[in-house]
């Protein structure tokens, strides 16, 4: 039972957020294809805030409980792709580069309003610091408001990091995620064909960009970087 207590622990704080950081990035996705034409997710089902539209089995839930699991604590998840139609576009080749650029800004703008929310936190309760990480049954202070506050914190600083993750990783210009579909959009008609042709092979090209990230660190220090930017301004020295 000592054992499962840290998992349980983890998983409570870092659920949440992650659930809101992959539904928000697919309803983006979905709401700008509908401003710009495409009723496809509407029709679908999948215009919706509701997680249970958007929950994949693997990417949402047994992906993210492995990850949990491995050495590390690294976590990674997904949603389902919310169907969009290209056709039914108004400027097919504008619109969709829009669409594909929906799901990480809305990364970006949940990480903002993170690190906002986190510096409200810490103004509110700046004994916080003093209790970090946070482990099971330890509060900032013994009210109610402290009872509150502590895991709130530990949420948004983790929303910070999974929506940097999404964001920088969805603009890997390889299809299909999606800054390999803004690239395609913007590239000339020849290229763009070329391009999107390598689609179904991209997983390959995800994967192997995943075995090489450890021995080059290129996308880590990105996220590092942008991780930085938006927490160095809220978090006292002793977190970061």
């Amino acid at each position: 039972m000592d054992a499962i207590a840290p998992i349980i622990h983890t998983i409570s704080y870092r659920a949440l957020p992650l659930i809101f950081a992959v539904v928000l990035h697919e309803y983006a996705h979905g709401w700008v294809a509908h401003h710009y034409g495409d009723p496809t997710a509407r029709l679908a089902g999948r215009l919706t805030l509701n997680p249970l539209a958007h929950i994949d089995l693997w990417g949402t839930i047994i992906v993210p409980l492995m990850c949990f699991l491995m050495p590390g604590g690294f976590l990674i998840g997904w949603a389902k792709p919310v169907p969009i139609d290209p056709r039914r576009l108004n400027n097919p080749r504008r619109d969709m580069a829009l669409v594909a650029a929906a799901g990480p800004a809305m990364n970006l703008g949940l990480a903002i309003g993170s690190a906002l929310l986190l510096s409200v936190i810490f103004i509110l309760d700046p004994s916080i610091a003093n209790n970090w990480p946070p482990q099971p049954g330890v509060e900032s202070r013994s009210d109610l408001l402290g009872m509150i506050l502590l895991p709130l914190a530990a949420m948004s600083l983790f929303s910070i990091l999974i929506n940097v993750v999404l964001m920088v990783f969805n603009l890997l210009p390889v299809p299909p995620l999606d800054g390999g579909r803004i690239l395609t959009c913007l590239l000339p008609p020849a290229s763009a064909l070329t391009l999107s042709r390598l689609e179904p092979y991209g997983m390959f090209a995800i994967l192997g960009i995943i075995m090489i990230e450890p021995h080059v660190h290129i996308i880590s220090t990105i996220i590092g970087g942008v991780f930085h930017v938006l927490a160095a301004t809220v978090l006292p020295s002793q977190i970061l």
